[in-house]
């Protein structure tokens, strides 16, 4: 089986791109893609006449932010299979039909990664580390290795996108979206691409607050997806604060000086902190039990079929 391009929305959020959409817009409709959505952020420059010009479709968005952008896009598309890259030129078109392949072997969600063998230039060496650190976080806190979680280049069907429940505004959506496609057990596989130095625009990634959220954003959904580790956290930091405590109090005893106030909280936080763990275990007991009626139930739903 193999994907039709009529059957694909290529679908790109924009925010000022003057420099690089039209041609984006351009290689892609060259390419036999004539689905093109761009879901324009009420730029100044002029992007959604240039995107319009260039053959594309052009919708501005209500609200603010890229996580916006691709909320209201899911609304409207109506082709089974969605490939989203960034209109930045920092993607290739070329990678297109590589990233649309594995759709078509039943595969849910595709992640292009750009930390393989990105171009020089592409990445300063903070924003790589970044990365770097932001990969393994998730990798810890979701039980998932997808190697480049922060990519803007994906490819999804329809349904798969739709099934996700997002909320987030802003450049956390990626992270977002990774984060449902684990927990809601998608097919998901990840592809090498390029990336490519960004020709012409400023890049609006903040790598210091929007890495603090996006690092926010993978603990705060761990909560829904592995609350063992939500939990553990917490109850690890309130009873490391009542060892420490505790410490104080016994090298104060031997040097027999009683600190009644300090002895009475060590005890509460080292209790404190171990309930919010027990509490995180029972958490994840009960999600493991929810996943496994979810399971059972799309099974009843959808039989398998006999052999011919």
């Amino acid at each position: 089986m193999k994907i039709e391009r009529d059957e694909v929305c290529i679908f790109i959020p924009t925010l000022n791109e003057a420099p690089t959409i039209g041609d984006l817009v351009r290689e892609f409709r060259e390419r036999g893609f004539e689905h093109i959505l761009v879901m324009d952020g009420n730029s100044t420059d002029g992007t959604p006449d240039i995107a319009r010009a260039a053959g594309a479709t052009v919708r501005t968005q209500t609200g603010k932010g890229k996580g916006n952008a691709i909320i209201e896009a899911v609304r409207i598309i109506d082709k089974p299979y969605v490939l989203m890259l960034d209109g930045d030129g920092t993607y290739a078109p070329e990678d297109a039909e590589k990233m649309l392949d594995p759709l078509a072997l039943g595969f849910d969600h595709v992640i292009g990664n750009r930390l393989v063998n990105p171009d020089g230039g592409a990445f300063t060496r903070l924003n790589l580390l970044g990365n770097q650190i932001l990969n393994l976080m998730f990798k810890i806190a979701h039980g998932r290795d997808l190697r480049d979680i922060l990519s803007g280049y994906r490819a999804f069907t329809l349904r798969s996108i739709r099934q996700m429940t997002l909320k987030e505004a802003g450049f956390e959506i990626e992270t977002e979206m990774a984060v449902e496609t684990v927990r809601n057990g998608q097919r998901v596989t990840v592809i090498p691409v390029r990336y490519l130095s960004r020709p012409g625009t400023v890049t609006k990634l903040n790598p210091f607050q929007d890495g603090a959220r996006i690092f926010s954003t993978i603990y705060r959904l761990a909560k829904m997806n592995n609350p063992i580790f939500y939990f553990g956290i917490i109850g690890l930091f309130i009873s490391l604060a009542g060892g420490i405590t505790g410490v104080y109090v016994i090298l104060e005893w031997l040097k027999n000086i009683e600190h009644l106030p300090l002895t009475i909280l060590t005890v509460l936080l080292i209790t404190i902190g171990f309930q919010i763990f027990m509490f995180g275990v029972i958490s994840d007991m009960l999600l493991g039990f929810h996943r496994e009626t979810l399971h059972q139930i799309e099974e009843l739903q959808n039989p398998p079929r006999p052999p011919r």
